[in-house]
């Protein structure tokens, strides 16, 4: 591939972003992580990709938005290391599947199962999709540190969202259905759509990564009727993932 300047799907080139990134889906988010960031600059727009430049504890950071699922989550890591990006927090969105994951819990993931495709074209289906082991912990200690109600566990991730909410109508009805009670007789916690990509492509690129998410609904507490609240806003999961990335700055100045 010819070399450019500015890596193409995300229209940034070295120097742009910091080692450190923040990866939310929603491009909207993106404005309002900047915020707590200090001396925050936009940097770039493209499709899905907003990119915003900042500081914390005076380390260059930055945030990067992903879109909706695996192949664009892996294109934003890939151009993101290629212009020297190292470390990456996913801060996103999950529905619960064990009933103790309410409406606004954080959950951390300490694996992700791969049904999805995109992974699979990095790593054979029997490479498991684990976060770096730093990244989770810092995630798990911000979650304590803030107060957040959290999850420690595997999630599971898919590439259609109407496949996990409305599986009776698909013509793979059989799997689905058969998939998601593994899932519950599993214990994993949540379902979402990014981070077995992420996991595994941090693995294939040697950086490393892990996620947290908010918690917006239990269709399996709702199944069971238990009560609940929809929970939309995402900003406790936000500055846990900002709180994290504070954490391990320090913890990487520690060991220079």
């Amino acid at each position: 591939m010819q070399e450019l300047e500015k890596q193409y799907h995300i229209n940034c080139a070295a120097g742009d972003v910091g080692r450190y990134c923040i990866l939310p889906g929603d491009p909207g988010r993106c404005a309002s992580i900047a915020a707590l960031f200090d001396n925050a600059r936009f940097v770039s727009q493209n499709r899905e990709f907003v990119i915003y430049t900042g500081t914390l504890l005076g380390e260059k950071v930055s945030v990067c938005s992903t879109g909706i699922g695996g192949p664009s989550a892996a294109i934003a890591m890939e151009e993101l290391v290629n212009i020297g990006a190292d470390t990456f927090v996913r801060v996103g969105t999950c529905g619960g599947i064990d009933l103790d994951v309410r409406s606004g819990d954080i959950v951390v993931a300490t694996g992700a199962i791969r049904y999805e495709h995109t992974s699979r074209e990095y790593a054979p289906i029997e490479f498991p999709a684990v976060p770096d082991f730093g990244v989770t912990a810092s995630l798990a200690e911000a979650a304590e540190k803030l107060g957040k109600r959290r999850h420690l566990g595997v999630v599971q991730c898919k590439d259609s969202f109407y496949g996990q909410h409305s599986p009776g109508r698909m013509p793979v009805s059989y799997e689905l259905l058969e998939k998601w009670e593994a899932w519950k007789r599993l214990g994993v916690k949540a379902s979402e759509m990014e981070s077995a990509a992420l996991f595994v492509v941090a693995a294939a690129r040697k950086v490393r990564c892990g996620s947290c998410f908010h918690v917006i609904w239990n269709q399996e507490r709702e199944a069971a009727g238990l009560d609940q609240d929809m929970s939309e806003d995402t900003s406790a999961a936000v500055r846990v993932g900002v709180e994290a990335l504070k954490i391990l700055i320090e913890r990487d100045r520690a060991k220079q």
